[in-house]
C-alpha cells in the first residue's frame, strides 16, 4: 500500500516558490526520481502529491521535516508557508476516516473561557491561566476548576452573548462539507463548554460533540464544572469510542489541536495534525499547519479536488 507526500501551500503562495520548493524536494532524494508529482488547487492554496512505496514511506517520514526545516533557514520559504506531511495509505484508501478536533483556536478562533471571563472582569487573568495549561504547564483539570470559579454568578444571558461572539476558523466550514460529501465521520471534543458547543455542532451538522458543562443555578452560573471535566485522557478515549461505534479503524482516524491538552488523542490518531499550536504539540503531530486555514487537513486526506 503506498503513502502519498503532500505538499499543501498557504493561500497565494507564489507558484514560484512553490515550485523551487518540489524542485528541491527531488534535488534533495525527498520526491523519488521518478515519480510524478500531481499538483492541483484547493481555493487559493497548491496541493502536490507524490506516491511512495512501502520502502521510500520510511525515509520521507524522517526526512519531509528535515528538509522544510532547511528550506526556512535558506529562506526559501517561511514556516507559515507550507504543510508537508507523509500520509499513510491507511488513511488515503479507508472506506471512511474519522476527523475529531478541538474546538478552541481549532474550530473556532477564541478560547470561550476568555470571552466568558471577560465578563466577569478577569479575562487577562483567565487568559494567562489558559496559556500556560496550553503549553502544558499547569494541569488542565485545575486550571479548568480555577478558571471556572471567576464566572460565579454571572448571569445565564452571557452564554447566548458569547455564543454570538464565535467566529468559526477560516475554512472550518469547508472542511467538515468536504469529509461529510466523502462520506467520512466528523466529531469535536472540547475543554470548553457544552452550552456554547451546541448550537456549534447543530449549524455544522457535526456527527459528535463533547464539552464540559457549566453548572447553573436559577439565573446564573454557580462557578463550577458540572460531571467529568474532558481533559487530554477523555479527547483520546472519546476519540478511540467514536471510532469504535462507526467501525472505524485507528489508523484512519484524523484528531487535530492546538494545545497540550490535545496531546493524547494527537499522537493515538492515525494522523495527528498541529494547528496553530504551542510547541508540546508541534513537536509530535505528524503534521503542522502553521496558517490559518483548517481546510487543509481534507487536501491532505481525500482525494476530491479537480
Amino acid at each position: 500500500m503506498a503513502s502519498t507526500l503532500v505538499f499543501v501551500s498557504r493561500p497565494s503562495l507564489p507558484r514560484s516558490v512553490f515550485d523551487t520548493l518540489l524542485d528541491g524536494a527531488r534535488a534533495a532524494s525527498l520526491v523519488p526520481a521518478n515519480a510524478e508529482i500531481s499538483i492541483r488547487t484547493s481555493s487559493d492554496r497548491l496541493v502536490a502529491k507524490v506516491a511512495l512505496d512501502d520502502a521510500q514511506t520510511a525515509a520521507a517520514r524522517q526526512a519531509a521535516g528535515q528538509y522544510l526545516d532547511a528550506q526556512v533557514a535558506a529562506g526559501t520559504v517561511a514556516e507559515s508557508d507550507v504543510c508537508l506531511a507523509v500520509v499513510d495509505a491507511a488513511l488515503t484508501e479507508a472506506k471512511q476516516l474519522l476527523l475529531v478536533m478541538d474546538v478552541d483556536s481549532t474550530l473556532i478562533k477564541q478560547e470561550v473561557i476568555e470571552l466568558l471571563a471577560a465578563h466577569a472582569g478577569r479575562e487577562k487573568e483567565v487568559a494567562a491561566v489558559t496559556e500556560a495549561a496550553m503549553r502544558g504547564e499547569l494541569d488542565f483539570a485545575q486550571s479548568l476548576i480555577q478558571r471556572v470559579a471567576t464566572l460565579k454568578d454571572l448571569p445565564v444571558s452571557v452564554l447566548g452573548e458569547v455564543g454570538e461572539r464565535i467566529i468559526f476558523s477560516d475554512g472550518a466550514r469547508d472542511l467538515v462539507k468536504r469529509f461529510h460529501a466523502a462520506g467520512h465521520k466528523v466529531g469535536v471534543v472540547s475543554g470548553g463548554f457544552q452550552q456554547i458547543l451546541d448550537p456549534l455542532a447543530e449549524e455544522l451538522q457535526l456527527d459528535h460533540a463533547l464539552a464540559n458543562t457549566l453548572g447553573i443555578e436559577g439565573p446564573v452560573l454557580d462557578g463550577t464544572v458540572h460531571g467529568q471535566i474532558v481533559d487530554r485522557a477523555m479527547k483520546e478515549e472519546m476519540l478511540r469510542s467514536w471510532a469504535a461505534g462507526h467501525g472505524i479503524d485507528m489508523a484512519a482516524t484524523i484528531a487535530a489541536g492546538d494545545g497540550a491538552n490535545d496531546l493524547d488523542m494527537v499522537t493515538a490518531a492515525g494522523l495527528g495534525v498541529a494547528f496553530n499550536a504551542k510547541p508540546a504539540l508541534k513537536e509530535k503531530a505528524g503534521a503542522q499547519i502553521n496558517f490559518s486555514r483548517l481546510d487543509v487537513i481534507a487536501d491532505l486526506v481525500l482525494d476530491d479536488l479537480n
